[in-house]
């Protein structure tokens, strides 16, 4: 893991983009830093989903992706998720920190266990209203295996390399906590 100290943010205007794996605290570290630095914050489920988990028309997404990005360009963002349909590539050029949870996929089955108890029959903030938490089959899959394929764990990885000097990975909670630390000394 790259130490976290070694990240350079900008006084002013930090764009940051959180990726990872579902349930690994994306949401919860983009509210931590957006909270921090004061910066707009776009949840991308908030945008792909409409009500009752309906997916959202991909250039409606891409309207509104480009809208939030355009209009915080200079004075920064916070974006977590990771759809590479909806500007993937210009997120990851623009941010100035590219944060990649890699938690392991028992650690997320948990918390995404946990999240659907604690969000049961409602909808937590970080997704689009109508969107009641679920932790169905199909979700339990994804966690497991179809968010975990070689291809996309490939993709996680190049990013890591090809943006190593803006990116950190971190694997656990407690390199979470590490990196908030750090950051408080920046």
């Amino acid at each position: 893991m790259k130490k976290p100290f070694e990240v350079n943010i900008p006084a002013h205007g930090v764009k940051i983009a959180i990726i990872g794996h579902s349930g690994s605290g994306k949401s919860t570290l983009a509210a931590y830093l957006s909270g921090k630095y004061g910066l707009p914050l776009l949840h991308v489920d908030s945008i792909h989903f409409l009500p009752n988990w309906a997916e959202r028309e991909t250039e409606d997404e891409l309207c509104i992706m480009r809208a939030f990005l355009d209009e915080n360009s200079e004075n920064g963002w916070v974006i977590d998720g990771n759809y590479r349909k909806l500007e993937y590539e210009r997120r990851m050029e623009e941010a100035d920190l590219i944060i990649y949870l890699n938690f392991n996929r028992l650690t997320c089955f948990l918390r995404c266990f946990r999240r659907s108890r604690k969000y049961k029959n409602s909808v937590r903030p970080s997704i689009a209203p109508g969107c009641e938490e679920q932790f169905d089959r199909a979700f339990r899959k994804w966690i497991l295996i179809g968010g975990r394929t070689k291809q996309r764990l490939n993709n996680y990885a190049d990013l890591v390399k090809r943006y190593g000097g803006k990116s950190v990975e971190l694997k656990n909670l407690r390199e979470v906590e590490s990196f908030k630390t750090e950051l408080e000394r920046i």
